[in-house]
C-alpha cells in the first residue's frame, strides 16, 4: 500500500504538547523501553522440553514439532468472545478464521486466553456497574496471565467494547515485546434513529410511555451481531485503534460477516505474522508519543468517548507516559471537530463509514498537519502509507485510497471545513476541582450554567425528585460519592433522559458529578470525573444544597461561590452495600477500592498515583508531575 496523499508537518499547537509529554515523561519511558531490552524478542528455543510438550499436547505430532523447534511464528491469540456483547459475538468463529489465515502463512495459532467482557449496556443503573470500571484493569491482568507463557511471537487481540479494548491494550503493551495486533468485528446494521430511540426514552421518563413500548424501541435499536451504532466507548476504541495503526487504519466500522470483514482478518493475520520477530514492531516501541497524540486528536476530532479521558491515560501510563487533562484541552482547543455522529449528531458510525470511515478522517487530519503520517503501523509502514478503505476485487483484499473529501458533509468534514474550531472535550476547573466535559455534543446556548445546586448520592435519588417534580427550575444537580474509591465510579447514563426533559422545558440544567456519564454523553452540560472526588474529601462533599455553582463549558471553569474552606466535608455514613457477602460480586472489588488512582491518573489499580499539586482556584491550572508517590 502506498501513500496517495501528501503529510504535513504538526501544528505547532500540537507538536507543543507532544514535546510537553515526551519531556514529562522521559525517565519512565526510558525504564519501560529499558524492560522491553531486558526480556528481548520472544525465543521459545530458551523455553524447557517439559514446557513446550505442555502447551503443544493438543496438536498432531508435526504441529508439535514445528511449534517446539520454532520453524515458523506461534501467534498467541487473547479473546473476549461472550455471546451477551452483540459486538463481542461474532468472535466466536474468529480463532478458526485465524488459524486458517496464519496456516496459509506458514504459521500457528493457539488461543492463549479468554478475557472477561462486560457491556455497560445491560448494567446501566444495576449493582453490576460498580464492576464496569474496574473491569478494565481486570482485563488487563487477564491478558496478561494468557501471555505469560512465552511460547508466542506476537499477539492477536479479540476485544471491541469499552473496558475491553482499553484493557487489552493495557495488557499488550505489559508484553510489550511482542508485536501485536487487534481485530475487531464491525457494527451491527442501523436500526431505530438515535432521535427517535431518544424520545422513547424521554416519555417513558415522563410516565407517557409503558415498559412495552419502551422494549420495542430498545429492540429496534439494538437488534443484531454487532458494535451499538451510536459513537460511544465502544466505536470511539476503535477509531483511536485504527489510527494508532493497531488495527488495520481504515477498517474499524466494516460490517461483521462481510466479504470485506474476511478480508481484513486474513490482511490483519498476514501483517502480524510478516511483524513476528521484528524488534520495532514490538507494540511497546510502536506505542510511543507519536501514536498517542494521534489517539487522542482523533478522539477529539470526532467527538468521542469521555470515557476516554481515563482510559488513555492509563493506557499511556502502561507505555510509560504520563499524559493528563491539560494535554487533552490544549489538543482540543487546537482540534478541529470534523464529525457529527449521535450523540453530538443524528447520524451513526455506519453513516460515517459511508462518508469515508476512519480512513478519510485520517487522511484529512494527516494532511492538515494534525496528526503525525510518519507514526509506525503494525504493518510496518508509516500511517500515512498504510490509511486505506477496505474493498474486495476478484476475492482478493484490494484496499482503495481514502476519499479526498467526505461523501456526506452532514456527517464528516474535512478540518479546513470543520463543525466547530474547537475539538469535543473541554477541561473543566476550578474551586470544586478539575472535571472532563463532552462539549460537541451541547448546544453552544447550553454550554455555560450557573444556578443553585440540588445534591445527592445516589442517581435513583435524581430520578425520584425529578417525578416528583422537585427539579422544575434551573438547576445544577450534584450527584457525589460516585468516584472510582467511593462505588467503583459507576455510568450515570440513568439521567440523561431525566435532565433533556428539564432542559427542553426551557430550565437551565447541569450534572456535576466525580462519577462517569458515558461515551454516550448528550445534549446536558455534565462535569464529570470530577477529581478530588468526594470520597477523598474533595470540594463537592463541602457543598451543601442551595450553593450557586458555575459550570463554563466555554471558559473551562468548575467553581462555586460557597466557602468551602469554612466546611466539614460530608462523609458516607455507611458502608457502601458492594462491601456485603451477597453484593453480585461488589464485595470482592473492596481492595479495588482502596488503591485506586483518581480519574485524572487513570482511575487505575495499576500504577501509583502521580503526586499531582493543584490551584484549585485557577481554572486553566496545569499538572505538575514532579514525582511519583508510592500508595
Amino acid at each position: 500500500m502506498a501513500s496517495r496523499f501528501t503529510p504535513t508537518p504538526l501544528k505547532p499547537a500540537i507538536q507543543a504538547v507532544r514535546d510537553r509529554i515526551e519531556q514529562r515523561s522521559a525517565p519512565m519511558r526510558a525504564a519501560y523501553l529499558a524492560s522491553l531490552d531486558r526480556v528481548g524478542p520472544a525465543d521459545r528455543t530458551a523455553v524447557g522440553c517439559a514446557n513446550l510438550a505442555h502447551a503443544t499436547a493438543i496438536f498432531p505430532a508435526p504441529t508439535r514439532r514445528v511449534i517446539s523447534i520454532r520453524q515458523s511464528p506461534n501467534l498467541g491469540i487473547i479473546t473476549a468472545y461472550n455471546d451477551m456483547l452483540s459486538a463481542h459475538q461474532p468472535f466466536a468463529e474468529y480463532p478458526q478464521r485465524i488459524a486458517a489465515a496464519a496456516r496459509d502463512q506458514g504459521a500457528t495459532t493457539m488461543v492463549a486466553g479468554g478475557v472477561p467482557a462486560m457491556c455497560d449496556g445491560v448494567t446501566q443503573g444495576r449493582e453490576g456497574m460498580e464492576l464496569s470500571l474496574f473491569s478494565r484493569d481486570v482485563i488487563a491482568l487477564s491478558a496478561c496471565v494468557g501471555l505469560s507463557h512465552d511460547v508466542f511471537d506476537a499477539a492477536v487481540m479479540l476485544g471491541v467494547c469499552d473496558k475491553i479494548a482499553p484493557g487489552l491494550l493495557i495488557g499488550a503493551l505489559a508484553n510489550g515485546h511482542l508485536p501485536t495486533v487487534f481485530i475487531p468485528a464491525g457494527p451491527m446494521p442501523s436500526g431505530l434513529s438515535n432521535k427517535a430511540k431518544a424520545k422513547v426514552r424521554e416519555r417513558a421518563a415522563q410516565g407517557l410511555a409503558d415498559r412495552t413500548e419502551l422494549l420495542a424501541a430498545e429492540e429496534a435499536a439494538y437488534h443484531a451481531p454487532g458494535t451499538c451504532t451510536f459513537y460511544g466507548t465502544a466505536n470511539s476504541n476503535q477509531m483511536l485503534l485504527d489510527l494508532m495503526g493497531l488495527q488495520f487504519p481504515g477498517g474499524a466500522f466494516v460490517p461483521p460477516g462481510s466479504a470485506e470483514r474476511h478480508a481484513l482478518i486474513d490482511e490483519s493475520v498476514r501483517a502480524i505474522v510478516a511483524a513476528s520477530g521484528r524488534r520495532d514492531l514490538a507494540i511497546g516501541r510502536l506505542v510511543d508519543a507519536r501514536t498517542l497524540v494521534n489517539a487522542l486528536v482523533a478522539l477529539l476530532a470526532t467527538g468521542g468517548s469521555t470515557n476516554h479521558a481515563m482510559h488513555w491515560v492509563a493506557v499511556a501510563r502502561a507505555a510509560g507516559y504520563a499524559i493528563d487533562w491539560s494535554d487533552l484541552d490544549a489538543l482540543s482547543r487546537a482540534t478541529p471537530l470534523v464529525a457529527r455522529v449521535y450523540p453530538n449528531g443524528e447520524e451513526d458510525v455506519n453513516a460515517m463509514h459511508a462518508a469515508g470511515g476512519t480512513a478519510a478522517i485520517g487522511r484529512w487530519l494527516i494532511e492538515d498537519g494534525l496528526l503525525d503520517g510518519s507514526a509506525l503501523t503494525v504493518w510496518g509502514t508509516p500511517l500515512a502509507e498504510t490509511l486505506a478503505e477496505p474493498a474486495v476485487s476478484n476475492g482478493r483484499f484490494s484496499p482503495q485510497p481514502p476519499p479526498a473529501d467526505s461523501r456526506n458533509a452532514a456527517v464528516l468534514r474535512r478540518p479546513s471545513d470543520p463543525f466547530s474550531p474547537e475539538g469535543g472535550l473541554r477541561l473543566l476547573a476550578g474551586n470544586l476541582g478539575r472535571s472532563i466535559a463532552k462539549v460537541s455534543a451541547v448546544a453552544t446556548d447550553q454550554q455555560v450554567v450557573e444556578a443553585p445546586c440540588r445534591i445527592f448520592a445516589d442517581q435513583a435519588d435524581v430520578q425520584a425528585a425529578f417525578r416528583a417534580g422537585e427539579l422544575n427550575r434551573d438547576v445544577v444537580v450534584v450527584v457525589r460519592f460516585q468516584g472510582p474509591a467511593a462505588n467503583g465510579m459507576p455510568e450515570l447514563h440513568k439521567l440523561t433522559p431525566a435532565l433533556s426533559i428539564l432542559q427542553n422545558q426551557g430550565h437551565r440544567v447541569a450534572l456535576v458529578t466525580d462519577g462517569r456519564m458515558s461515551g454516550a454523553s448528550g445534549k446536558v452540560l455534565a462535569a464529570i470525573h470530577v477529581t478530588p472526588e468526594a470520597a477523598h474529601g474533595g470540594p463537592l462533599a463541602r457543598l451543601r444544597d442551595g450553593d450557586v455553582i458555575r459550570v463554563d463549558g466555554q471558559a473551562g471553569q468548575l467553581s462555586t461561590t460557597a466557602a468551602l474552606d469554612s466546611r466539614e466535608p460530608m462523609t458516607l455514613t455507611t458502608a457502601p452495600a458492594s462491601d456485603g457477602p451477597t453484593s453480585h460480586g461488589r464485595g470482592l472489588f473492596a481492595s479495588f477500592r482502596r488503591v485506586v488512582t483518581g480519574a485524572e491518573a487513570g482511575a487505575s489499580v495499576l500504577f501509583g498515583e502521580p503526586a499531582y499539586h493543584l490551584d484549585l482556584d485557577t481554572p486553566t491550572t496545569a499538572l505538575r508531575h514532579d514525582h511519583e508517590t508510592p500508595r
